[in-house]
């Protein structure tokens, strides 16, 4: 069957690609990681962050097929090709697109409140207007269009690589703790798979490498693996200083927080720039997926969509996130249910067009079972208490 026809607003290199996969998955997940990896031997450690990374990379590729098998388009025009018939179907995608647009604002709005924390902490502006000036600088990125995101993601990925790199050659220098290496207790390992699942999606943004990418399917591939693997390497990186820094100290309050008072104060300057760093990809990433779901259901035009995605997201931040904590968790529960929607639409996709050109001979039924049984096991690993 023939290929439909890519439409995009710009190309990408391959490394603008890859960064906007590794930019998406950059974020608060990475810097949760260490505290329980510490909880966990080190041999756990090593097969848990090898398993998500095979398994991502599958889940991102069926992803991948399933909007190239739709031009390019992201899961909400997705759902409605494959999934959504019948007389209900307009209607299942609209609450589909009211849900998981939610669910994104969240995110954003998660994204605006941390890197306003980091002003206030850095240069002592109030939280609020910190928002405001962070949101308007982030804006301005996603404004100029995807080109524009793709070359500040891969100007941010070497940044944050350099920024860790500096960090392990600190800890090194300055004397390193036991590794973790004794069994605890099996939350633990799922807590930890759970996490890293979390910080190596990069789900919404794949179908930006298929458009930006203009559908080559050699450069799809690579591009996804690559930036999986950049994301792999950030976490291992993170995790083993961190480790090594701080030992049997770690806690709850990230990474960057315990090594600060483990070496000393500049730390905590490279945290603010590390943190500022990932939030912003995070918040570009998505973003900018959510304005083309936006577009591709009203079409409104791309910078309307982004203004009407975006300041949801402010206007949630300022307001305070505490009072939607019951919102979070049901948004999370429709993340899952998106994964799974995904899955099936993809299988559909695969039967209609009768080929998988990325993911080729492991689009089959059983890894399809696997992804979607990864994805309820990481949802299990989220809730269970840690020891």
């Amino acid at each position: 069957m023939a290929q439909q026809k890519i439409e995009s607003e710009s190309r990408l290199s391959f490394m603008e690609a890859t960064s906007i996969i590794v930019g998406h998955g950059v974020g608060s997940g990475i810097l949760s990681v260490p505290y329980l990896a510490s909880r966990n031997s080190w041999l756990d450690i090593i097969w848990v962050i090898a398993l998500c990374y095979a398994i991502n990379l599958l889940m991102h590729y069926m992803i991948a097929d399933l909007s190239l098998n739709n031009g390019g388009a992201q899961f909400i025009k997705c759902f409605e090709n494959e999934l959504f018939k019948g007389k209900s179907g307009k209607a299942l995608t609209w609450a589909a697109f009211v849900f998981l647009g939610l669910s994104v604002l969240v995110n954003v709005s998660g994204f605006i409140s941390g890197s306003a924390a980091v002003f206030s902490a850095w240069i002592g502006v109030s939280p609020r207007i910190g928002m405001v000036i962070y949101y308007v600088l982030a804006s301005l990125v996603v404004l100029f269009g995807m080109k524009i995101v793709g070359i500040c993601e891969n100007i941010s990925v070497y940044a944050m690589v350099a920024v860790v790199g500096a960090l392990l050659v600190a800890v090194l220098a300055g004397g390193t703790s036991e590794m973790p290496n004794r069994f605890v207790a099996p939350g633990n390992i799922l807590a930890l798979y759970s996490m890293v699942a979390f910080a190596l999606s990069a789900v919404m943004s794949t179908p930006q490498v298929v458009k930006g990418l203009n559908g080559d399917v050699r450069k799809i591939r690579a591009s996804i693996a690559l930036g999986t693997g950049i994301n792999t390497g950030l976490i291992l990186l993170i995790t083993i200083t961190t480790l090594l820094g701080a030992g049997s100290e770690i806690t709850q309050n990230g990474a960057l927080v315990d090594l600060a008072s483990k070496l000393g104060g500049w730390v905590g300057t490279v945290g603010y720039i590390f943190s500022l760093l990932a939030l912003s990809t995070s918040f570009w990433a998505n973003t900018l997926n959510l304005r083309d779901i936006v577009h591709e259901q009203t079409g409104l035009g791309l910078k309307p969509s982004y203004l009407a995605c975006s300041i949801p997201s402010l206007l949630l931040a300022i307001i305070g996130l505490q009072s939607f904590v019951g919102f979070t968790r049901i948004a999370s529960v429709i993340q899952v249910l998106t994964g799974v929607g995904i899955i099936i639409s993809f299988h559909r996709s695969r039967k209609r067009t009768g080929e998988s050109l990325i993911v080729k001979r492991f689009g089959t039924v059983p890894f399809e079972v696997l992804v979607i049984a990864s994805s309820l096991i990481a949802t299990v690993g989220a809730i269970v208490k840690v020891k």
